[in-house]
């Protein structure tokens, strides 16, 4: 929680550029993970330096760090987690998130300075369940994303005012209760609950043979050694999604939470792209801070829900927060995803004078092709997207082009806004 008790921003940070987009858009936490014991394994994630490294650039910029070690290890995993609990400690980690009461109460053993999160693994759904974590030494519970806000609050009334409370307010859902899943591990021999989910619920499934009805055996469209039986129905454009479900998404309700005594507000997403994280953090500190300065005039922009269908995801939904998900929950969208959109360039140094026209000369590296003309927008922390056309696009050498052709090619752009290094250019409306 931040100070002041006012429920902090805490964004995913699945590579060190997305700590670093987290960090610039208002985060004011980010969780991670080592490259062990985290359950995000298809995250870069960070080895011993990175994370020491991660710690120090956020704590200049006054962001706290958690760590993932939310897996269920094994017994013979149990000496090396304890060497790697040390390491957190020393290198000033602001706190372990867990999930099996044996890394518990080695945590404590080991490491009793180390602060310790439950996670969302442990399935905590009661006040009952929160104080017993308590008493084993937990600072904070992140609750299981099957509660309602109603019951999130009688849980607050009902803890001690010491114990924090942590929920998720944007990204994907989980088939599986409180993300504990069997799927990928019986389709695929890859354990969920140990960091190396295959994301088997989100896979396109079709019949195994073309007259079928997708009733019976099905495969999954990319792996054709993979067949189950399972009841499931096409959409009118034949699309066959049935165990995906729609990500949460709470941008409409931040009075809501905030008058619920939640000490964090969670988005969900280590592995989408470092646009993801920046465009969600930025959406979700402006709304907050909106809220936070008049919530008597508070009045909910239409234009932060536009942000956040501009990054790659699933139907928004609101979970469980004001009703069990209707028989409706899984999507059914072609392919599953919404798309996002493209994610041009970043800034590569700030440009904060103008010249006489009131034009900015941006230095960019390119992250998609740019063509001249095009309808672009600039993100920057604090702002929605605010839009222009990329009239004139020149190369690191000041010649005009009319494209940006070549990954992570250096590109300058005039830009009728101030810009920062790291502010991010995507396409905009035709």
């Amino acid at each position: 929680m931040r100070e002041g008790g006012k429920a902090e921003l805490l964004s995913p940070a699945g590579s060190f550029e997305k700590m670093v987009a987290a960090v610039r858009y208002g985060a004011d936490a980010v969780y991670l993970a080592g490259k062990r014991y985290g359950m995000r394994m298809a995250s870069d994630n960070f080895d011993r330096d990175e994370l020491e490294e991660a710690v120090r650039y956020c704590h200049s910029r006054g962001v706290k760090v958690y760590v993932t070690v939310n897996v269920m290890p094994h017994t013979p995993e149990y000496p090396e987690l304890g060497d790697y609990l040390r390491f957190l400690e020393a290198v000033g980690a602001d706190a372990a998130i867990v999930s099996d009461i044996g890394v518990v109460m080695m945590a404590r053993e080991v490491t009793p300075g180390l602060e310790l999160h439950i996670s969302t693994q442990a399935s905590a759904v009661s006040a009952q369940a929160c104080r017993a974590w308590h008493s084993l030494g937990a600072k904070r519970v992140v609750l299981a994303r099957e509660l309602t806000l109603d019951e999130i609050r009688e849980i607050r009334k009902n803890i001690p005012d010491t114990l924090e409370l942590e929920v998720f307010i944007h990204g994907a859902m989980c088939v599986a209760y409180s993300g504990r899943c069997l799927l990928s591990n019986y389709f695929t021999g890859r354990d969920g609950n140990r960091g190396q989910c295959a994301q088997s619920c989100r896979w396109h499934y079709r019949p195994a043979e073309p007259d079928m009805p997708l009733s019976l055996d099905l495969h999954e469209e990319l792996r054709e050694e993979i067949t189950t039986a399972v009841r499931a129905e096409e959409d009118a454009n034949g699309e066959t999604f049935f165990m995906s479900s729609k990500d949460m998404c709470m941008i409409e309700h931040i009075p809501e939470l905030e008058e619920a005594g939640i000490s964090s507000y969670k988005i969900e997403g280590r592995v989408k792209s470092a646009y993801y994280t920046a465009v969600t953090a930025n959406t979700y500190r402006l709304a907050i801070d909106t809220y936070r300065r008049d919530p008597a005039s508070y009045r909910f922009d239409p234009l932060w829900m536009r942000e956040l269908c501009g990054v790659s995801h699933r139907e928004y939904d609101t979970g469980f927060f004001f009703s069990k998900p209707s028989e409706n929950a899984n999507t059914v969208s072609a392919h599953g995803y919404l798309r996002d959109r493209a994610y041009l360039a970043a800034a590569a140094a700030d440009a904060l004078e103008p010249d006489e026209d009131g034009l900015y000369d941006a230095l960019f590296l390119q992250r998609n092709k740019l063509f001249t003309g095009s309808r672009v927008e600039l993100i920057s922390p604090g702002h929605l997207g605010r839009a222009f056309t990329a009239d004139s696009i020149r190369d690191a050498d000041g010649t005009v082009i009319d494209s940006t052709p070549h990954p992570s090619m250096p590109f300058r752009l005039q830009v009728p806004f101030p810009v920062r290094e790291g502010d991010i250019l995507r396409m905009g409306d035709a």
